[in-house]
């Protein structure tokens, strides 16, 4: 019988050693819904908690949307504020939940110690808040939603031009939307619909439902919109 996971070959842009590191067979993902921002939740195996490679040599850790090689200058900011202290450690293996955290954690600490794009950065923070979710944990769910929508913010300020603006704001919309920010969700997915340059039909859907999403849940809680936003 096939094993749900296989070792990959992976060079370490730090240290430029190879290792292995397990990824889940494609016939083995098997999803059995997704959350309005894109978390899937799996029936048995969950593919994300295997996104983050670990160097075990030197403790770099990433994906495979994180730099494929380093400055020198950023190899001295890692190995000063992790590697110096890492020692040699095996996380290419099988994981449980709170393996693919501490790989999540690392990797975040990782990009920002070498300056990581924003929209990489954004994708761990909300990763990590994506398994929080699978846990229950409302808080801290809500702790790194926020952290990934300030991210996410930043990377729309900064790196639009390289990536799918219409879901970059329908994102920026819907955290907002999640972490009851009612007003700016609107305005975000505002921007989408009537932006006349987005051709996006599903990103433009989406946004509209999300609207009405927004209205039902402020009309619950008997609340108001701005005077800007009152139609999309």
């Amino acid at each position: 019988m096939m094993e749900p996971l296989f070792q990959a070959k992976v060079q370490c842009p730090q240290c430029d050693a190879e290792f292995r590191t397990s990824r889940v067979r494609p016939s083995f993902k098997k999803s059995i819904k997704s959350d309005t921002d894109f978390c899937l939740h799996y029936k048995d195996l969950n593919p994300d908690y295997y996104v983050v490679r670990i160097c075990p040599f030197c403790g770099f850790a990433g994906t495979e949307n994180s730099k494929e090689h380093l400055t020198l200058q950023q190899k001295n900011a890692f190995k000063e504020k992790i590697g110096a202290k890492w020692s040699y450690k095996d996380c290419g293996g099988e994981r449980q939940w709170d393996d693919a955290l501490y790989a999540f954690k690392l990797a975040l600490v990782c990009a920002q110690a070498v300056n990581e794009k924003g929209r990489v950065t954004a994708s761990l923070l909300h990763h990590i808040a994506w398994l929080y979710r699978h846990q229950g944990n409302e808080e801290q769910e809500k702790r790194f939603l926020q952290y990934a929508l300030e991210e996410y913010i930043r990377t729309f300020e900064t790196e639009a031009s390289e990536m799918n603006n219409a879901r970059l704001m329908y994102l920026i919309g819907e955290l907002h939307r999640r972490l009851k920010n009612f007003n700016q969700a609107v305005k975000w997915f505002a921007r989408v619909v009537n932006d006349k340059q987005i051709m996006d039909a599903g990103m433009i859907r989406a946004c509209r439902e999300q609207w009405q999403a927004v209205r039902e849940e402020m009309q619950e809680q008997k609340l108001q919109l701005e005077e800007d936003v009152q139609e999309l």
